[in-house]
């Protein structure tokens, strides 16, 4: 079944959504470091700001469905098993990471709605969270961008941490969260 983890491999839903959520991921930070590229006011920085709401609001409802995905049942093993001390280090990674994805959208959507601007969701006009209050959203902004660096550090150390254990200790932690080969012979 696509949403079950077998013992050796993730379940197709959880690898697809992990490999979209980093793609989205790597969107949303692409879009705000780039929009610098165009001028403020502009419409190209108006639709690249936009984007940036859109694909973090996207990752924050797709958050819901990895952990859906992930309570139905236990992670696949690996083989050879981690010392508990690097297992106790993932999941405090995994967890900080679904904190991630679930705090940056709701801090972005908040900064928004403090700055007195709507919010677009795939052409729905998402409700304000909060009054307008310039003061506020400085202060939450700054929140933001720093959850953004800690964002930066997270996902780099998760991606480091599978390539350590796929090339370093050769056991199959990467290999659970990869998609299937398709046979060329089929």
């Amino acid at each position: 079944m696509p949403w079950k983890n077998s013992d050796s491999r993730y379940s197709t839903v959880s690898i697809a959504l992990h490999w979209l959520m980093l793609v989205l991921l790597a969107l949303v930070y692409a879009c705000i470091e780039f929009r610098g590229i165009f001028p403020k006011g502009s419409g190209g920085r108006t639709l690249i700001v936009e984007s940036h709401f859109m694909l973090g609001l996207t990752v924050f409802v797709l958050v819901w469905l990895r952990l859906f995905a992930r309570s139905l049942g236990p992670a696949p093993q690996i083989f050879p098993a981690s010392p508990r001390w690097q297992t106790v280090m993932a999941r405090l990674m995994h967890w900080a990471l679904y904190l991630f994805m679930i705090t940056m959208p709701i801090l972005g959507w908040l900064v928004t709605s403090a700055k007195g601007n709507q919010v677009m969701f795939y052409g729905i006009d998402l409700p304000m969270l909060i009054a307008e209050d310039k003061a506020l959203a400085k202060q939450i902004q700054g929140w933001h961008e720093l959850g953004a660096t800690i964002g930066y550090w997270l996902i780099g150390l998760h991606a480091l941490a599978g390539l350590y254990h796929h090339y370093v200790v050769g056991d199959n932690t990467l290999l659970r969260m990869m998609p299937k080969r398709v046979s060329r012979n089929s």
